[in-house]
């Protein structure tokens, strides 16, 4: 019986690793110049931000919530950050601590307006998403350019290594978080109640699990890592505009699913979300080297996919509940 666990399990993270990888090779065979590290570290370069962002969404759908509101947080912070460095000029020193404190002070909210107040996370994160984005029009309704030298710099910092090849500073920051989320999820108390608050919320009460207290850790950890992917999304910008970051919550979401994270809690893989992410990002760099494609291709493979892996967990889950009946 463990076995049949473990296969379930883990196949969705295989099938999403397998994909990737089937998608990199026909890229190489495909077009010239595609098989290069450059390409694969430029995934990682033009997805930093959602790489972050989409890490935190892991942590909201194994405990069986959902965040809508990721998107316009970003966008909120992107235009606060701006706001204050270029109109009340204050160091950035500042205001980079000061919106991750932002962004977990609104996921904290949002947390416990679902937890003690037994809302539903989709209508809390509903206003929530309207809150913020709203928010970002009462600060400006027109772009703010960033000028500051340490944003600049940040934003213009390559990192060399081998190979005549380059990261930048947002990589950097998204792969610690990346190997940060794993110890959290794997190796802590907090990471193993928030799996078994997704698998059965009332078994976990009747363990004796912190049960309220890691739900609203979980959205307060959602929220830094939207005000993180914020500050990051600044860096990639420069500027600050309410309406960016439009639609950036289903790309999480939809790359949280592809990593083989279900809907329905209980389960999910940190390194699968980091492989969801690369897979919009390998399917954007085809269609850019295919050349005659329009970018909204890229939406309507990811749809495709994000059905055809939904279809897949639920078959696996009826086989594994087919399989328990029988036992």
């Amino acid at each position: 019986m463990k076995k049949l666990q473990l296969n379930y399990k883990y196949i969705n993270l295989l099938i999403t690793i397998f994909l990737f990888l089937t998608l990199f090779a026909a890229g190489s065979v495909l077009f010239d110049g595609f098989f290069s590290a450059q390409v694969f570290f430029n995934l990682f370069i033009d997805n930093s931000f959602l790489i972050i962002t989409a890490i935190g969404m892991t942590f909201v759908l194994i405990i069986g919530g959902i965040d809508i509101s990721i998107g316009s947080v970003i966008a909120l912070i992107a235009m606060l950050s701006a706001y204050m460095l270029e109109t009340k000029h204050i160091s950035p020193y500042l205001v980079m601590p000061a919106m991750l404190c932002v962004g977990s002070l609104f996921g904290f909210g949002q947390g416990c307006l679902i937890h003690y107040f037994k809302i539903e996370p989709f209508i809390v994160t509903l206003a929530g998403m309207f809150l913020a984005r709203g928010l970002c029009y009462v600060i400006s309704i027109d772009t703010i350019m960033i000028t500051d030298p340490v944003y600049q710099a940040i934003a213009t910092q390559r990192i060399h290594l081998p190979f005549d090849t380059t990261i930048t500073v947002s990589v950097v920051i998204a792969l610690v978080l990346f190997l940060f989320t794993l110890y959290l999820a794997n190796y802590t108390k907090f990471g193993r109640t928030a799996y078994a608050i997704g698998g059965n919320e009332q078994s976990a009460l009747l363990m004796g699990l912190p049960v309220g207290r890691t739900k609203v850790l979980v959205y307060t950890f959602n929220g830094f890592c939207s005000a993180l992917a914020g500050i990051v999304f600044s860096f990639y910008m420069l500027s600050g505009y309410g309406l960016h970051a439009v639609g950036m919550e289903m790309d999480a979401i939809a790359s949280a699913v592809i990593g083989g994270t279900p809907l329905t809690g209980g389960i999910g893989f940190v390194t699968g979300t980091l492989f969801g992410v690369l897979i919009q990002g390998v399917i954007q760099t085809l269609i850019m080297f295919q050349g005659t494609l329009s970018s909204w291709w890229t939406k309507i493979a990811v749809a495709f996919l994000l059905c055809l892996f939904i279809v897949l967990q639920r078959l696996l889950m009826m086989k594994r509940e087919a399989r328990k009946s029988l036992a």
